[in-house]
């Protein structure tokens, strides 16, 4: 199957081929920060490429002298020791920044223009960026990158509009809560949507059953699910997540997931899906798609 519509054909055909290999395909949040590794950094994605992840997801901030780096604002007083957001400071004061995760680190806030470099091959879902699209879809035109990012952002008009707008038609995955939100998104053919990520807060939400993910794929829509803990505690899809498959069990989370026949599934725990997938089902045959 083939995702997205198509005249945005060529737009999707690296994500579409990654599927061709594989599904569901393995997105890494924030890249591995684990250990003495910051989540969000150059190094985190490194990590999550060497644990097979297929996607690497990041945030992105902008400096006030309009330089992006990889941030989830927010994190400041986490990662830094202040409560301001980073996003006030300009390129040269963020370069100078130095992570303090389990100690001090030696390395600081990774510049976007080097994870588009450095990983020729990688696929990026960009989180927590479409307050910047004005000036960072032009950014991202600069680059070759070939197919190889996947844009999400909330649905709203705003954003939509935004993309439409923009000549480079960037995939696209919104965060759809609700059934009409995603009838919203399908009615925008100059949007390059080539899936949905739903996001629901109960197992008995219309989003929870393979007859959704089915009635997505017929409208040419990748499923997009994500099996993080927040750290909020909030559900971002029935609880069926990372801290529940590992603590409990995966066939209270992970195998929850894989049982609605999702195309990209998010994790802050490759190693583990990754081996737990492999050890359940033809992960790595595309048979599962067809």
């Amino acid at each position: 199957m083939m995702f997205g519509t198509p005249q945005y054909a060529q737009e999707n055909a690296t994500i579409n081929s990654a599927l061709a290999l594989r599904r569901p395909l393995v997105a890494v949040h924030r890249g591995t920060g684990l250990g003495s590794i910051a989540e969000n950094t150059q190094a985190a994605v490194v990590a999550a490429v060497r644990q097979g992840a297929d996607m690497v997801e990041f945030d992105v901030v902008r400096s006030t002298d309009g330089e992006f780096f990889l941030f989830h604002d927010g994190y400041e007083a986490l990662h830094f020791g202040f409560e301001s957001k980073i996003g006030t400071l300009t390129a040269e004061q963020i370069r100078a920044l130095r992570y303090r995760w389990n100690s001090d680190e030696p390395y600081g806030v990774t510049a976007l223009s080097d994870v588009l470099t450095d990983h020729p091959d990688t696929l990026f879902n960009v989180d927590r960026s479409w307050w910047f699209w004005d000036t960072l879809l032009p950014y991202l035109d600069r680059f070759a990158i070939d197919g190889r990012v996947l844009l999400k952002c909330p649905v709203e008009t705003t954003w939509l509009d935004m993309l439409a707008a923009h000549p480079v038609k960037y995939s696209l995955a919104p965060m759809a809560r609700t059934h009409e939100e995603v009838l919203e998104v399908l009615a925008r053919d100059d949007v390059n949507t080539i899936g949905i990520e739903l996001i629901a807060d109960r197992p008995d939400h219309v989003f929870a059953t393979p007859d959704y993910t089915e009635w997505l794929h017929t409208q040419g829509k990748l499923v997009f699910l994500s099996a993080l803990t927040m750290r909020s505690r909030d559900h971002l899809f029935c609880g069926w997540d990372d801290e529940t498959s590992i603590l409990r069990s995966p066939k209270f989370g992970w195998d929850r997931l894989t049982a609605l026949d999702p195309d990209i599934i998010q994790t802050d725990w490759p190693g583990l899906l990754i081996g737990h997938l492999r050890s359940t089902a033809p992960y790595d045959s595309p048979s599962r798609s067809q």
